[in-house]
């Protein structure tokens, strides 16, 4: 299971957001990541997207180094966000996200 969250322009002074991603393996939390976003985003859609795609890279990742030891991983990662527009989003194979991530 993997928890992503962002904080819209969680910083007042540069209104960068913030990311929360936590990913649990078997109940158990194997490792947390909380960063300011590079980017300045417009829109709360935006920087749950941003935090949304850097999870995403994380689970690959680690599904990678998992593999490499010898671990397989069946089946798909649960990914929970608080935002439903990303969630409709990210989940609808039809729908064209024309958002640039340069996070």
């Amino acid at each position: 299971n993997v928890f992503v969250d962002a904080s819209h322009t969680g910083d007042k002074v540069t209104r960068k957001s913030q990311t929360g991603i936590i990913l649990y393996c078997n109940m158990a939390p194997i490792t947390w990541y909380s960063k300011k976003q590079n980017t300045v985003e417009s829109s709360t859609y935006s920087s749950e997207l941003v935090a949304l795609r850097i999870a995403a890279e994380m689970v690959i990742a680690l599904r990678y180094k998992l593999r490499m030891f010898g671990v397989e991983m069946d089946g798909p990662a649960n990914v929970f966000c608080d935002n439903e527009s990303v969630y409709k989003s990210v989940s609808n194979a039809d729908s064209r996200l024309k958002k640039k991530h340069n996070s």
